[in-house]
Parts: structure tokens; C-alpha cells; sequence
């Protein structure tokens, strides 16, 4: 018998996770499959990146606790498509299936698992495409003689070292001089 993890959210107080739960366990009573724990994120939106009951799922799923990933449907589980297909990569290697109740998803068929694989193809060239306009981007940015990262901090190695002579810590000295302990650190180093 496959153990099966519910989830379902909704993105507002007012609203009930009921009316998913209720047809994701009767689906999950048709297929004889044990419902395993059922996990809720009530009044989250699916922007969010942290999300106690999508947490607590996938932990689930880590520590092999359920077989079969059973959702009403993606925009309730998956904030992206990319955050979707990481999900989906994850649940296959390790042997968790995704079933999406109202979108007619099921990776325990063939069918479902097509489906997924063209989606993951979607994901991997929006990916491309977003890299290669990053690419040119910093290119022309280049060319046009701009300087990229962050700005260099003008800190003599001398003040640093008079701040340390002081007593203060290197952490201190990084807050005062609006710098970072390694920065303070490679300073103290030349100063000698």
C-alpha cells in the first residue's frame, strides 16, 4: 500500500483548505492508498519560499516517509516553474511520485511522467534564455565602460590598524569603517 503525503494551501485567512482536502483524500481512498500526513499552509502565499506545511512535506519526503506527493493543483504547491521542477527532480530520485488532482497529473503513469519531462524542458530553457540575457547584459555594461560589483571601500590599512591598537575587534572595526571582517583582516595583514 503506497503512503501518501496531502498538501494543500490557501492564501488567505478566510478561506478553507477543507474544500481540497476533502477530494484529496476521497482520491486517495479510491487508489487504496494510506494517507500518510496531511500537511497545511493556511494563509501563505505560494510566493513565499518558506512555508511551514510545504516544509514540513518536504522533509517528510527526504526522510522516505511517503511514496505518492498528492496536490490539488501546481499553484498551490510550487511558487515557480522552476521551483516546481527542482521539486519534481527531487521526488524522482527519490522514487516519490507527484500526483495533481485537478490538472490531471499523475507520475505513477507513463503519461505523467512525459508530461513532467516537458516541463522540466520548458524549465531548463527559460533558464537558458534568462542566463543568456544576463550574459549580454554585463557584456554591453562592459563595453560602455561601467564598472560592475560593488564599489571598492577606501579604508587605509593604517586607520585599521590605528582602530585595532585601540582595542576594538575585528568586527567592531568592519562595523565602524562600514566594511567586512575579512576586509579588516587583509588590511591588518599589510599594515604590518
Amino acid at each position: 500500500m503506497k503512503r501518501v503525503g496531502i498538501y494543500a494551501r490557501v492564501s488567505t485567512k478566510d478561506q478553507n483548505p477543507e474544500t481540497q482536502l476533502l477530494q484529496l483524500r476521497e482520491f486517495a481512498e479510491r487508489r487504496d492508498w494510506e494517507v500518510a500526513q496531511e500537511f497545511v499552509d493556511h494563509g501563505v502565499s505560494g510566493a513565499k519560499r518558506k512555508r511551514p506545511g510545504l516544509d514540513a512535506l518536504m522533509a517528510s519526503v527526504r526522510a522516505r516517509k511517503v511514496d505518492v506527493v498528492l496536490i490539488w493543483a501546481l499553484d498551490r504547491f510550487a511558487r515557480s516553474t522552476s521551483h516546481l521542477v527542482q521539486a519534481a527532480e527531487e521526488f524522482a530520485a527519490l522514487g516519490v511520485d507527484l500526483v495533481v488532482l485537478s490538472q490531471s497529473i499523475d507520475t505513477t503513469t507513463p503519461a505523467g511522467r512525459l508530461t513532467f519531462q516537458v516541463l522540466g524542458a520548458v524549465a531548463e530553457f527559460e533558464r537558458e534564455l534568462i542566463r543568456e540575457r544576463v550574459t549580454a547584459g554585463v557584456a554591453r555594461a562592459r563595453a560602455e565602460g561601467k564598472t560592475l560589483g560593488r564599489p571598492r571601500a577606501e579604508v587605509s590599512a593604517e586607520r585599521v590598524q590605528h582602530l585595532r591598537d585601540q582595542g576594538m575587534s575585528l568586527r567592531a572595526i568592519g562595523k565602524h569603517l562600514g566594511v567586512g571582517k575579512s576586509t579588516v583582516s587583509r588590511l591588518l595583514v599589510r599594515a604590518g
